[in-house]
């Protein structure tokens, strides 16, 4: 069976969430009791991908480095690589691909939440798919700021629209992509949008065209958090706040969920 890894994208100067972003990198921000990036690296945990690359700025990789190191602490292997400037989402295949080499990979925005209790499930499912794409779809309330998705019958995807005028549905594609060694070379040969950058939903397009691109919904039970902003910000520090004290338990404890999946033991936790 053809490997998973993992890429962790966390850079970006986060200009929605300046004047706090100018000194700290968003990623390394606290949701509520963990460090914003522990929620997208607890997702691709969940999906048994061990080897990551965490994609950063320049001057935040002795930050990222001091917090998570090389992995081994988790029982994975973690490595870094530098965007120079804002290219777009796409670009992380661009740097990532001495990473990837002949494996598949997933793509996680490091500034999504996601919570559900069978999110292992879905990400199984993806995983499953040794070929094309897999996209996440979440039902919001303002589908403009987003990749919109039409589905049709036997949940295929007809179209996806990159933040449109007049969204065909509330369906948008989140923070979450699951791509098969193609996409490599779709996005060496992609060019950049009239913003400059290399678009994910041009990616996406490009295995939709070739009727490759598969869905996961994320229902109803699902919670998804896109924190790019202070307000979304805020409702995930509230989120986590209620649902930890609520449940009793915790979201997005990387210690926890190794230790669950025994890639390390008790005697090796740091304490602190």
């Amino acid at each position: 069976m053809i490997q998973y890894k993992g890429i962790v994208l966390a850079a970006g100067s986060a200009s929605r969430l300046f004047p706090t972003t100018l000194a700290v990198n968003k990623q390394l921000l606290p949701i509520y009791d963990k460090p914003m990036i522990f929620y997208s690296l607890s997702t691709l945990m969940i999906a048994d991908i061990r080897k990551i690359l965490i994609i950063v700025r320049n001057k935040d990789k002795k930050s990222f480095f001091e917090l998570l190191g090389n992995g081994e602490d988790l029982g994975l292997e973690i490595s870094y690589a530098i965007q120079k400037k804002p290219s777009g989402i796409a670009d992380a295949f661009n740097i990532g691909k001495n990473f990837i080499k002949r494996d598949n990979v997933a793509l996680v925005l490091g500034d999504n939440v996601f919570y559900g209790p069978s999110f292992s499930k879905v990400l199984s499912n993806a995983k499953k798919r040794q070929t094309g794409a897999t996209i996440f779809s979440f039902p919001v309330k303002d589908p403009k700021r987003f990749g919109v998705l039409e589905i049709g019958k036997n949940n295929k995807v007809i179209s996806i629209v990159e933040k449109p005028n007049n969204p065909k549905s509330n369906l948008i594609a989140t923070g979450l992509y699951f791509y098969d060694n193609k996409v490599i070379d779709i996005v060496k040969k992609l060019k950049p949008s009239k913003r400059g950058e290399l678009e994910i939903t041009d990616v996406n397009i490009k295995y939709l065209n070739e009727n490759k691109l598969f869905v996961e919904h994320l229902g109803r039970e699902f919670s998804w958090l896109d924190t790019g902003t202070s307000e979304t910000l805020l409702a995930a520090n509230n989120f986590v706040n209620l649902t930890q004290r609520r449940q009793g338990s915790q979201i997005a404890c990387i210690e926890e969920i190794a230790l669950k999946k025994k890639w390390i033991v008790k005697k090796i936790l740091r304490i602190v």
